[in-house]
């Protein structure tokens, strides 16, 4: 039974409750007497942000970071994290605008808890059947297009939803983003929420946009509003999360049950109808004004001085740095200067850097975006050649954020229990294709490259130009490694698009050679200035077949070919080890 009368609490952009972690410590101390059933502590746990590894006794934190905000404090925090309790002493940022870090024993995690509660992170609800983390747009805030900063209200809806009694267990997760205006960076459409801004007859609101997803049958949402005034925005969430909460058909296949199946099963219409009558239940009649959970913060206050005495200096990997890298904020004199970052990757060591170049660059405040980068706010004109040096020292001074060298990638069978191919050996192995190849070609500049260690999607590979999961091939000599191949996925300036698949599996060893042969298909018969998602479409996703049609022979396993029956980084033939996932549980 859920309590109706439920409030939130808050302290920092999430509350921190230390009797939470108390009561987290002692119930892991119970699990490992031997005093909790293995499946019901699991469910415990991840909602407490701490997810089992393939490895045996190797978790997974995944600390949240609402709206991608994260500042120098944390970041050194979170260095500190990554040094003590790591043993590869780095973390990753995630599609989701989270940071992850793996192979840490179950007995550290309060202590871990503790220290990044003690800086206003939490992992609380990073995982399980919950409200994940609030995804949004690195330019809120900043964007000359906008018209207004989401910023606290995305904040307000991360404190609403956390800890409230409905969304402890809903048939399967519940993400969510916040655009800062019509170009939909952070990309509404494939998500269980998504939250465009407007400004009608004066009026703040919302176009809200639900049903969308990745993974198995991906979709893009629908609008359910096309105006949702902002008093009404958690109030219109909550009934839609109410109705999934009560679709008791969708928890007898937690395969099959994101709200994305329920949308898709009776109709948006039907949906939209459904929300009109929760909404005139008792339940509803409060005040749902966000005004009190807000998260005001004035970054402009804290921003460096536009006329501080800096490096000046000019050279073409800077200024190919500022091109793609730099973008100029409605503010004056004010850039977000984004570093990118190795397949999201961060080292200990890098976190402590990235806080000073944070601290006397851009008011020790940053944002974590969907592409995995880091973005810095508030970086006068002035000071952009000497944050490019500074960056250049930590080895992440490369331009081509948002290009096709931009690479994404989950973790893969690094650690993920559902990983199928190691989809980062292969992000390494991309990137330095990429890195060798001339992109001098604006469309091939401006394509992006995603993957995915499997079906479920979490490299958002759905909506690349081209995008690959992975997925197990047999050859004469025993299973091999492999991927499945989409073309024509967008998610820029509000086209979203989901990729179509090509009819062929590729051996992880040929991928980039098949990635070359589509690049070049596209070059030869592309007409005009056709964007690639446009040629996939007047080609058709059969047209690359023939392309990729020598990889279905696969050879006799011998010592020439050995080679294709391993994996990326891997010294071992290629065995499926696909454990039982903890997305659904």
């Amino acid at each position: 039974m859920v309590n109706e009368n439920w409030e939130p609490k808050m302290k920092g952009v999430l509350d921190i409750l230390p009797e939470e972690i108390v009561d987290f410590e002692e119930q892991v101390a119970r699990f490992q007497a031997g005093d909790w059933n293995p499946n019901d502590f699991m469910a415990f746990r991840l909602r407490q942000g701490i997810y089992g590894q393939r490895q045996p006794d190797s978790q997974m934190i995944r600390v949240k970071a609402p709206y991608g905000g994260i500042t120098a404090e944390q970041m050194d925090t979170l260095g500190e994290f990554a040094e003590k309790y790591t043993p590869l002493k780095k973390g990753h940022v995630t599609t989701r605008e989270n940071f992850q870090f793996h192979h840490v024993p179950l007995a550290d995690t309060p202590a871990i808890m503790r220290l990044i509660g003690d800086v206003g992170l939490s992992t609380r609800e990073a995982c399980g059947n919950t409200v994940r983390n609030v995804t949004g747009c690195p330019m809120a805030g900043v964007c000359e297009n906008e018209p207004f900063d989401v910023t606290p209200y995305a904040a307000a809806y991360a404190r609403y939803f956390v800890r409230h009694p409905f969304t402890q267990s809903l048939p399967r997760k519940f993400k969510t983003s916040f655009s800062d205006c019509e170009a939909d960076c952070a990309i509404s459409g494939i998500h269980d929420m998504g939250f465009i801004p407007k400004i009608v007859d004066g009026e703040k609101g919302f176009e809200m946009i639900t049903g969308g997803g990745t993974s198995i049958m991906p979709r893009i949402g629908q609008t359910l509003f096309d105006f949702v005034p902002m008093e009404e925005y958690l109030k219109v969430t909550e009934a839609v999360i109410r109705i999934f909460h009560q679709t008791d058909e969708l928890r007898k296949n937690r395969m099959k049950a994101r709200i994305k199946f329920y949308i898709d099963r009776i109709g948006i219409e039907e949906f939209r109808s459904q929300v009109e009558h929760e909404l005139k239940k008792d339940w509803a009649n409060k005040s749902f004004d966000p005004t009190a959970l807000l998260f005001i913060e004035d970054e402009s206050q804290l921003a460096p001085d536009l006329d501080g005495n800096y490096r000046a200096g000019s050279e073409p990997a800077f200024e190919d740095w500022c091109e793609s890298n730099v973008r100029a904020q409605r503010q004056s004199g004010y850039n977000v200067a984004s570093i990118k970052l190795p397949l999201g990757d961060v080292k200990s060591d890098q976190f402590h850097s990235i806080a000073n170049i944070s601290r006397k660059y851009s008011g020790g405040r940053m944002r974590l975006t969907h592409q995995q980068n880091i973005a810095l706010r508030w970086v006068p004109d002035r000071a952009l050649y000497e944050v490019w040096m500074k960056l250049e020292e930590l080895g992440l001074g490369d331009s081509g954020v948002h290009e096709i060298s931009d690479v994404v990638s989950c973790p893969g069978t690094d650690s993920c229990k559902l990983g199928i191919t190691s989809s980062m050996g292969l992000g390494n192995s991309i990137s330095k294709m990429i890195s060798e190849m001339d992109t001098s070609d604006q469309h091939i500049k401006n394509m992006h490259i995603k993957m995915s260690g499997c079906p479920n999607g979490c490299g958002q590979h759905h909506v690349a130009d081209i995008g690959f999961h992975g997925a197990a091939a047999k050859g004469p000599g025993g299973q091999i490694p492999a991927y499945e191949v989409f073309v024509g996925g967008s998610f820029d300036n509000g086209d979203t698009r989901i990729g179509q698949r090509v009819k062929t599996k590729v051996p992880a060893k040929k991928v980039p050679e098949a990635l070359g042969k589509i690049l070049n298909h596209y070059k030869d018969f592309r007409e005009n200035d056709e964007q690639f998602k446009d040629f996939v479409v007047r080609m058709g996703p059969e047209s690359f077949e023939p392309l990729l049609s020598e990889y279905k022979e696969i050879p006799d396993l011998n010592r020439e070919s050995l080679d294709m029956y391993m994996d990326w980084t891997k010294t071992v033939k290629y065995q499926v080890e696909r454990g039982e996932g903890e997305c659904a549980v």
